[in-house]
């Protein structure tokens, strides 16, 4: 597992407050957790949804899938747009028994005793989707989702799947894929329990078909007994040769029985053997998954402990880590960083800097930039260009860009004149 180190604390309750905190800081207004509705323009009722700072996606992997295969794919994703991966957990111990074989093409599976178990490889990516310069949610639209999609198969090596444009199959949300996940596998239970049915029912009727099978043999034997006694006493009249072929006929048909007999019985032992090595083999399997994930919860509160103590100890560390995330957005270097942070002095720089708020690229030229205390909250840490916090100049930056572009379009509107 990976755990973002640039945002404090790695509870996601914790983090979440944290973020309805800061939107209320940006915008002045609470964050809007909840569903609601509105009347459109066209008197119908439209359900707005509520704010999902936090959004998880799950990735399927390959079995050779390192945690800096899938941290790639998230660095990509807040370079692209914006969204800040908190959480990365590789799951590659989860999967199915298969009813029978696994097909040709699969090269996945791997057999345990007398079946099959073919493993889910996958990762689970917990994001930030908030813009944290500005209180609002990122919003990515089906083509940039699509984009998404297509950078994951790239860089994790994956086979990329259809356009539901191509398949005609609707989008489903995480809950919806769980459900409907959770319904194929009913399902699938159902098969096969209706598959042991079949075969519990197929061994009782062939059982039932032994035992009438044991009484007309013993019916036979009775009266072949019952022949043998009455011919008997015919025997010393006519000889004994044929009294010899019915007790031998009778005999081999006793013989038959109990043959019969012991295979019913090595069918009812078989049966419960499977059972009892299938249930052996769950209880393994499930044993295995309780202690990974036991040990994975302990390591989990161990790193928040030492996180607790480390943000008690020093205040500012989480802000040093805030202003790092900040100056890598923005496009400086590791020396440029190390020269703010760590050694305190300021820098002079030219060339382009970046605005994660307006996602675009400002000029600047002989510029200072210092890391500098808020001088309103001293636990709290500002970047400033030229003295100035770098928010404020990237927001006068923007509207000076924004007049030049107003004037440009409306001078050759007054230059029309009228035309006769």
């Amino acid at each position: 597992q990976w755990i973002n180190p640039d945002f404090g604390t790695p509870e996601l309750q914790t983090h979440y407050n944290n973020i309805k905190q800061m939107v209320k800081e940006k915008t002045g207004r609470a964050m809007q957790e909840k569903e609601r509705e509105r009347k459109g323009k066209n008197g119908k009722i439209i359900k707005v949804a509520g704010c999902s700072p936090i959004r998880e996606g799950v990735l399927l992997i390959r079995p050779d899938t390192t945690l800096a295969d899938v941290r790639k794919f998230g660095e990509e994703c807040q370079r692209r747009w914006g969204i800040t991966p908190l959480q990365i957990f590789l799951h590659k111990d989860e999967g199915h028994w298969l009813n029978g074989q696994p097909k040709t093409e699969d090269k996945e599976s791997f057999q345990v005793g007398n079946r099959w178990f073919k493993p889910n490889y996958h990762a689970h990516v917990v994001f930030d989707w908030m813009n944290h310069e500005t209180g609002k949610s990122r919003k990515l639209n089906d083509e940039d989702m699509a984009t998404m999609q297509t950078l994951a198969s790239d860089i994790l090596l994956m086979e990329r799947g259809q356009a539901k444009a191509v398949t005609g199959k609707e989008h489903l949300e995480r809950n919806d894929f769980i459900i409907e996940k959770q319904k194929a596998e009913l399902q699938r239970i159902e098969e096969i329990k209706r598959h042991k049915e079949q075969q519990v029912s197929l061994a009782e009727q062939e059982l039932k078909q032994v035992k009438a099978e044991i009484r007309t043999d013993k019916l036979k034997s009775a009266a072949t007994d019952v022949a043998t006694a009455i011919t008997s006493g015919v025997g010393s009249l006519f000889g004994s040769g044929k009294l010899k072929d019915l007790e031998q006929a009778n005999e081999g048909l006793r013989h038959e029985i109990s043959k019969r007999d012991k295979s019913i019985d090595n069918l009812k032992i078989q049966m419960q053997q499977m059972q009892e090595q299938h249930g052996n083999q769950i209880r393994n399997i499930q044993g295995i998954h309780n202690q990974e994930l036991e040990a994975k919860d302990k390591e989990i509160s161990r790193l928040n402990t030492i996180l607790e103590k480390a943000f008690n100890w020093f205040p500012l560390f989480k802000e040093m880590l805030r202003m790092e995330k900040l100056c890598h957005v923005i496009g400086f270097t590791k020396g440029m960083i190390d020269s703010l942070l760590y050694k305190k002095e300021a820098i002079r720089c030219s060339g382009k800097i970046y605005s994660e708020e307006h996602r675009r690229k400002f000029d600047v030229k002989n510029d200072i930039f210092r890391v500098e205390k808020n001088p309103t909250d001293s636990n709290k840490l500002v970047l400033t260009i030229n003295r100035q916090p770098i928010s404020e100049w990237f927001r006068e930056q923007w509207e000076k860009l924004r007049r030049g572009l107003r004037q440009t379009v409306e001078e050759p509107r007054k230059s029309r004149g009228i035309k006769l």
